[in-house]
Protein backbone atom coordinates (compact mmCIF):
# COMPACT_ATOMS: atom_id res chain seq x y z
CA UNK A 1 0.00 0.00 0.00
CA UNK A 2 1.68 3.51 -1.00
CA UNK A 3 -0.15 6.58 0.53
CA UNK A 4 0.90 10.25 -1.24
CA UNK A 5 -0.14 12.72 1.81
CA UNK A 6 0.34 16.39 1.87
CA UNK A 7 -0.71 19.45 4.82
CA UNK A 8 -2.78 21.87 2.71
CA UNK A 9 -4.91 22.20 -0.19
CA UNK A 10 -2.64 23.12 -2.76
CA UNK A 11 -4.46 25.80 -3.85
CA UNK A 12 -4.66 27.40 -1.54
CA UNK A 13 -1.14 27.03 -0.47
CA UNK A 14 0.33 28.61 -3.45
CA UNK A 15 -1.96 31.90 -3.41
CA UNK A 16 -0.55 32.26 -0.02
CA UNK A 17 3.20 31.96 -0.80
CA UNK A 18 2.58 34.25 -3.79
CA UNK A 19 1.08 36.66 -1.72
CA UNK A 20 4.21 36.91 1.40
CA UNK A 21 6.57 36.69 -1.25
CA UNK A 22 5.12 39.81 -3.31
CA UNK A 23 4.84 41.88 0.36
CA UNK A 24 8.16 40.74 0.93
CA UNK A 25 9.29 42.04 -2.41
CA UNK A 26 7.76 45.15 -2.01
CA UNK A 27 9.70 45.59 1.90
CA UNK A 28 13.18 44.49 0.62
CA UNK A 29 13.14 46.79 -2.58
CA UNK A 30 12.59 49.78 -0.54
CA UNK A 31 14.64 48.82 2.63
CA UNK A 32 17.66 47.63 0.47
CA UNK A 33 17.23 51.26 -1.77
CA UNK A 34 17.65 53.08 1.92
CA UNK A 35 20.40 50.59 3.41
CA UNK A 36 22.55 51.40 0.57
CA UNK A 37 22.20 54.74 -0.15
CA UNK A 38 22.26 55.66 2.88
CA UNK A 39 24.87 53.54 4.14
CA UNK A 40 27.39 54.38 1.90
CA UNK A 41 26.54 58.57 2.83
CA UNK A 42 26.95 57.78 6.04
CA UNK A 43 29.80 55.41 5.69
CA UNK A 44 28.38 52.21 7.60
CA UNK A 45 29.52 49.38 6.19
CA UNK A 46 27.36 47.37 8.77
CA UNK A 47 24.67 48.66 6.87
CA UNK A 48 25.24 48.20 3.60
CA UNK A 49 26.44 44.85 4.90
CA UNK A 50 22.45 44.57 5.56
CA UNK A 51 21.28 46.28 2.76
CA UNK A 52 23.40 43.33 0.35
CA UNK A 53 21.40 41.09 2.72
CA UNK A 54 17.84 42.37 1.83
CA UNK A 55 19.35 41.91 -1.66
CA UNK A 56 19.64 38.33 -1.15
CA UNK A 57 16.11 37.97 0.43
CA UNK A 58 14.40 39.64 -3.21
CA UNK A 59 16.51 36.80 -4.94
CA UNK A 60 15.29 34.44 -2.46
CA UNK A 61 11.52 35.82 -2.88
CA UNK A 62 12.15 35.23 -6.57
CA UNK A 63 13.12 31.39 -6.21
CA UNK A 64 10.51 31.23 -4.09
CA UNK A 65 7.91 32.90 -6.69
CA UNK A 66 9.86 30.17 -9.23
CA UNK A 67 9.39 27.02 -6.98
CA UNK A 68 5.69 27.85 -5.75
CA UNK A 69 4.86 28.24 -9.56
CA UNK A 70 6.20 24.96 -10.51
CA UNK A 71 5.48 23.26 -7.32
CA UNK A 72 2.20 23.08 -7.59
CA UNK A 73 1.63 21.60 -10.85
CA UNK A 74 -0.17 17.92 -11.16
CA UNK A 75 1.92 14.41 -12.19
CA UNK A 76 2.25 14.17 -15.53
CA UNK A 77 4.97 11.41 -17.61
CA UNK A 78 7.69 12.91 -16.85
CA UNK A 79 7.07 13.13 -12.98
CA UNK A 80 4.73 10.68 -11.91
CA UNK A 81 4.57 12.05 -7.95
CA UNK A 82 4.20 15.56 -8.81
CA UNK A 83 6.56 18.23 -8.85
CA UNK A 84 6.55 19.02 -4.79
CA UNK A 85 10.75 19.29 -4.61
CA UNK A 86 10.55 22.08 -6.85
CA UNK A 87 10.33 23.27 -3.34
CA UNK A 88 13.39 21.27 -2.01
CA UNK A 89 15.62 22.60 -4.83
CA UNK A 90 14.49 25.91 -4.12
CA UNK A 91 15.88 25.88 -0.86
CA UNK A 92 19.26 24.09 -1.25
CA UNK A 93 19.01 27.01 -3.93
CA UNK A 94 18.26 29.82 -1.44
CA UNK A 95 21.05 28.37 1.08
CA UNK A 96 23.75 27.94 -1.39
CA UNK A 97 22.84 32.04 -2.41
CA UNK A 98 23.15 32.92 1.44
CA UNK A 99 26.59 30.93 2.33
CA UNK A 100 27.91 33.45 -1.00
CA UNK A 101 26.44 36.16 0.76
CA UNK A 102 27.90 35.36 4.20
CA UNK A 103 31.08 34.77 3.05
CA UNK A 104 31.40 37.95 0.74
CA UNK A 105 30.19 40.49 3.96
CA UNK A 106 33.04 38.48 5.92
CA UNK A 107 35.47 38.65 3.49
CA UNK A 108 34.77 42.77 3.51
CA UNK A 109 34.50 43.29 6.75
CA UNK A 110 37.43 41.69 7.39
CA UNK A 111 39.06 44.08 4.96
CA UNK A 112 37.91 46.79 6.70
CA UNK A 113 39.10 45.52 10.45
CA UNK A 114 42.91 45.51 8.74
CA UNK A 115 42.07 49.16 7.67
CA UNK A 116 40.64 50.66 10.35
CA UNK A 117 42.56 54.03 10.38
CA UNK A 118 40.70 54.25 6.93
CA UNK A 119 37.41 54.07 8.39
CA UNK A 120 35.33 57.47 8.37
CA UNK A 121 33.13 58.25 11.18
CA UNK A 122 29.37 56.86 11.00
CA UNK A 123 26.66 59.48 10.37
CA UNK A 124 23.32 59.36 12.95
CA UNK A 125 20.74 58.59 9.97
CA UNK A 126 22.97 55.16 9.82
CA UNK A 127 21.19 54.36 13.25
CA UNK A 128 17.61 55.57 12.21
CA UNK A 129 17.56 53.77 8.81
CA UNK A 130 18.70 50.44 11.06
CA UNK A 131 15.93 50.96 13.55
CA UNK A 132 13.67 51.08 10.73
CA UNK A 133 14.65 48.03 9.20
CA UNK A 134 14.82 46.18 12.26
CA UNK A 135 11.12 46.95 12.97
CA UNK A 136 9.66 46.16 9.56
CA UNK A 137 11.66 42.94 9.26
CA UNK A 138 10.61 41.71 12.60
CA UNK A 139 6.83 42.15 11.39
CA UNK A 140 7.45 41.16 7.68
CA UNK A 141 8.87 37.84 9.68
CA UNK A 142 5.25 37.57 11.76
CA UNK A 143 3.35 37.85 8.79
CA UNK A 144 5.52 35.61 6.93
CA UNK A 145 5.84 32.88 9.89
CA UNK A 146 1.68 33.44 10.40
CA UNK A 147 1.07 32.35 6.71
CA UNK A 148 3.55 29.72 6.29
CA UNK A 149 2.39 27.83 9.60
CA UNK A 150 -1.62 28.19 8.32
CA UNK A 151 -0.78 26.23 4.99
CA UNK A 152 2.04 24.76 6.41
CA UNK A 153 4.55 24.85 3.78
CA UNK A 154 8.13 24.42 4.40
CA UNK A 155 9.92 26.31 1.96
CA UNK A 156 7.41 29.22 3.04
CA UNK A 157 8.38 28.58 6.86
CA UNK A 158 12.02 29.22 5.75
CA UNK A 159 11.71 32.13 3.94
CA UNK A 160 10.25 33.65 7.14
CA UNK A 161 12.93 32.84 9.06
CA UNK A 162 15.32 34.56 6.82
CA UNK A 163 12.99 37.85 7.22
CA UNK A 164 13.56 36.74 11.16
CA UNK A 165 18.02 36.56 10.40
CA UNK A 166 17.45 40.30 8.84
CA UNK A 167 15.61 41.65 12.18
CA UNK A 168 18.48 40.20 13.81
CA UNK A 169 21.22 41.25 11.66
CA UNK A 170 19.67 44.34 11.80
CA UNK A 171 19.70 44.42 15.22
CA UNK A 172 23.35 43.74 15.57
CA UNK A 173 24.13 46.21 12.92
CA UNK A 174 21.77 48.88 15.28
CA UNK A 175 24.37 48.24 18.26
CA UNK A 176 27.43 48.54 15.82
CA UNK A 177 26.55 52.03 14.60
CA UNK A 178 25.80 53.17 18.72
CA UNK A 179 29.16 51.81 19.49
CA UNK A 180 30.90 53.91 16.12
CA UNK A 181 28.60 56.60 16.44
CA UNK A 182 30.30 56.87 20.18
CA UNK A 183 33.62 56.97 18.83
CA UNK A 184 34.23 53.20 18.84
CA UNK A 185 34.69 52.56 14.82
CA UNK A 186 35.64 48.90 15.35
CA UNK A 187 32.30 48.13 16.08
CA UNK A 188 30.74 48.81 12.88
CA UNK A 189 32.80 46.48 10.42
CA UNK A 190 32.61 44.02 13.74
CA UNK A 191 28.63 44.41 13.16
CA UNK A 192 29.16 43.65 9.29
CA UNK A 193 31.07 40.18 10.13
CA UNK A 194 28.23 38.99 12.90
CA UNK A 195 25.46 39.57 10.24
CA UNK A 196 27.94 37.28 7.32
CA UNK A 197 28.20 35.28 10.06
CA UNK A 198 24.76 34.46 10.56
CA UNK A 199 23.61 35.10 6.81
CA UNK A 200 26.11 32.18 6.33
CA UNK A 201 24.69 30.04 9.22
CA UNK A 202 21.54 30.31 8.12
CA UNK A 203 22.70 29.50 4.43
CA UNK A 204 23.92 26.21 5.52
CA UNK A 205 21.41 25.17 7.59
CA UNK A 206 18.79 25.66 4.89
CA UNK A 207 21.33 23.90 2.34
CA UNK A 208 21.61 21.19 4.39
CA UNK A 209 17.84 20.48 5.24
CA UNK A 210 17.05 20.41 1.68
CA UNK A 211 19.72 17.94 1.25
CA UNK A 212 18.22 15.56 3.69
CA UNK A 213 15.15 15.95 2.20
CA UNK A 214 16.35 15.49 -1.75
CA UNK A 215 18.31 12.29 -0.48
CA UNK A 216 15.15 10.74 0.70
CA UNK A 217 14.73 11.87 4.61
CA UNK A 218 12.07 9.60 6.24
CA UNK A 219 9.38 11.26 8.57
CA UNK A 220 10.68 12.02 12.24
CA UNK A 221 9.93 9.58 14.57
CA UNK A 222 6.80 11.18 15.73
CA UNK A 223 4.79 11.26 12.44
CA UNK A 224 6.31 7.62 12.02
CA UNK A 225 4.11 6.76 15.07
CA UNK A 226 1.10 8.59 14.38
CA UNK A 227 0.73 7.32 10.30
CA UNK A 228 1.46 3.79 12.17
CA UNK A 229 -0.95 4.09 15.14
CA UNK A 230 -3.71 5.33 12.26
CA UNK A 231 -3.31 2.08 10.13
CA UNK A 232 -3.04 -0.04 13.12
CA UNK A 233 -6.37 1.29 14.46
CA UNK A 234 -7.90 0.69 10.92
CA UNK A 235 -10.96 -1.75 11.42
CA UNK A 236 -10.24 -5.58 10.50
CA UNK A 237 -6.14 -4.69 9.86
CA UNK A 238 -4.23 -6.71 12.57
CA UNK A 239 -0.88 -5.38 12.13
CA UNK A 240 1.54 -2.91 10.13
CA UNK A 241 5.06 -3.97 9.00
CA UNK A 242 7.93 -2.67 6.68
CA UNK A 243 6.53 0.95 7.20
CA UNK A 244 8.60 3.48 5.13
CA UNK A 245 8.23 7.23 4.94
CA UNK A 246 10.55 9.78 2.45
CA UNK A 247 9.95 13.64 2.01
CA UNK A 248 8.01 15.06 -0.60
CA UNK A 249 8.66 18.63 -0.76
CA UNK A 250 6.00 19.13 2.04
CA UNK A 251 4.30 15.70 1.78
CA UNK A 252 5.28 12.69 2.30
CA UNK A 253 5.52 9.55 0.29
CA UNK A 254 4.49 6.48 2.93
CA UNK A 255 4.88 2.45 1.75
CA UNK A 256 3.32 0.02 4.03
CA UNK A 257 2.40 -3.87 4.80
CA UNK A 258 -0.91 -4.46 6.59
CA UNK A 259 -2.06 -7.64 7.84
CA UNK A 260 -5.46 -8.58 7.13
CA UNK A 261 -8.09 -12.09 8.13
CA UNK A 262 -6.54 -14.61 5.17
CA UNK A 263 -10.40 -15.92 5.08
CA UNK A 264 -11.93 -13.25 3.66
CA UNK A 265 -12.30 -12.09 -0.01
CA UNK A 266 -10.03 -10.09 -2.24
CA UNK A 267 -12.44 -7.19 -2.04
CA UNK A 268 -12.95 -7.11 1.41
CA UNK A 269 -9.21 -6.99 1.47
CA UNK A 270 -9.56 -4.13 -1.02
CA UNK A 271 -11.74 -2.09 1.00
CA UNK A 272 -9.69 -2.48 4.59
CA UNK A 273 -6.74 -1.22 2.83
CA UNK A 274 -8.39 1.68 1.14
CA UNK A 275 -9.87 2.51 4.34
CA UNK A 276 -6.12 2.61 6.07
CA UNK A 277 -4.90 4.22 3.42
CA UNK A 278 -7.66 7.05 4.05
CA UNK A 279 -7.20 6.80 7.53
CA UNK A 280 -3.27 7.72 7.50
CA UNK A 281 -2.94 10.63 4.73
CA UNK A 282 -6.03 12.35 5.89
CA UNK A 283 -4.99 13.58 9.97
CA UNK A 284 -6.11 17.35 8.60
CA UNK A 285 -8.52 16.33 6.14
CA UNK A 286 -6.03 16.88 3.02
CA UNK A 287 -4.56 14.39 1.04
CA UNK A 288 -3.62 13.11 -2.57
CA UNK A 289 -3.27 9.93 -3.37
CA UNK A 290 -1.50 7.56 -5.92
Amino acid sequence: MSTFSGDAHGGEKHAVARKSTLVSIVLNVVLATFQIVVGTIAHSQALIADGIHSISDLISDFVVLVANRHSGAMPDADHNYGHSRYETVASLFLGGILIAVGIGMLWRAGDRLVHLEDIPPVHFSALIVAVTVLVSKEALFRYMLREAQRVRSAMLVANAWHARSDAASSLVVAIGIVGSLAGVRLLDPIAAAIVGFMVARMGWTFGYDALQDLSDRALDETDTAEIRALLAATPGVRDVHDLRTRKMGDSALVDAHILVDPMISVSEGHYIAETARARACCPTGACWMR
